[in-house]
């Protein structure tokens, strides 16, 4: 029996189940980094549903954009990057930024993590359903892949702009546009980075060498830093 025909009897709930994993442990991931003073679970949670829910006007941003340029490229390098990472940004300005928990630098990255993680749990869900109705292995595969780079990806973005908002809240006034316009702009650029990576990848070899080897190490390298940072904050204040 072949991998396709043995996964044709999954049920879909199980693919959706499988799709929203990722999201998940990363988000549990993400949360326990903050090891001194854990944020209120009801808290990640809303944050993680209201990602959720900022797909849809990304989605319609991105759309409108989409009647204009014809160019995928453009599109995924561009416009997705700039777009995604404002909607993730809004969601903790506008519901987590000046709620009492948030009081220190660290909290910033648990909550851009946790909103990123929640638009790409949809994403990944609408991936690997469209993978599914053209070849379940196809969706185990995009599963597994998306799982190990495309999701977290999403949160090693945003936890650059969420480093710099935690950092900002904690700053002099007049400091703090320019650290969070800085932490959100090179968010952007290294979601554009890692786009057009992958958009690259199917003609230029070395595209997928540097996207496993340089970039995603290096995106790593970056949270783990800045997560580091924010605990040294915590433990001399």
């Amino acid at each position: 029996m072949s991998l396709d025909q043995a996964m044709v009897d999954i049920e879909p709930l199980v693919v959706l189940v499988l799709a929203l994993g990722p999201g998940v442990f990363w988000a549990w991931y993400f949360y326990h980094r903050d090891r001194f003073e854990p944020e209120p679970a009801a808290l990640i949670v809303k944050l993680f549903l209201l990602g959720v829910l900022v797909t849809f006007p990304v989605a319609f941003v991105e759309g409108f954009f989409g009647l204009f340029i014809a160019s995928p490229l453009i599109m995924g390098v561009v416009i997705a990057p700039i777009v995604e990472e404002y909607g993730k940004f809004a969601v903790v300005r506008r519901f987590a930024y000046r709620d009492a928990e948030f009081d220190e630098p660290m909290d910033g990255i648990v909550y851009a993590a946790s909103a990123a993680l929640g638009l790409a749990s949809l994403e990944n869900v609408l991936y690997v359903f469209a993978a599914y109705v053209t070849s379940p292995s196809l969706a185990l595969g995009t599963i597994v892949v998306r799982a190990i780079f495309s999701v977290p990806g999403h949160a090693l973005f945003s936890s650059v702009w969420g480093y710099a908002l935690g950092r900002a809240k904690f700053t002099a006034a007049e400091r703090r546009p320019g650290l969070v316009f800085q932490g959100l702009a090179l968010a952007m650029v290294l979601h554009g980075i890692f786009n057009f990576l992958l958009f690259s990848a199917d003609i230029v070899a070395y595209a997928m060498v540097i996207f496993i080897l340089v970039l995603t190490p290096g995106l790593w390298i970056l949270a783990d830093r800045n997560i580091r940072s924010a605990l040294r904050w915590q433990r001399q204040r």
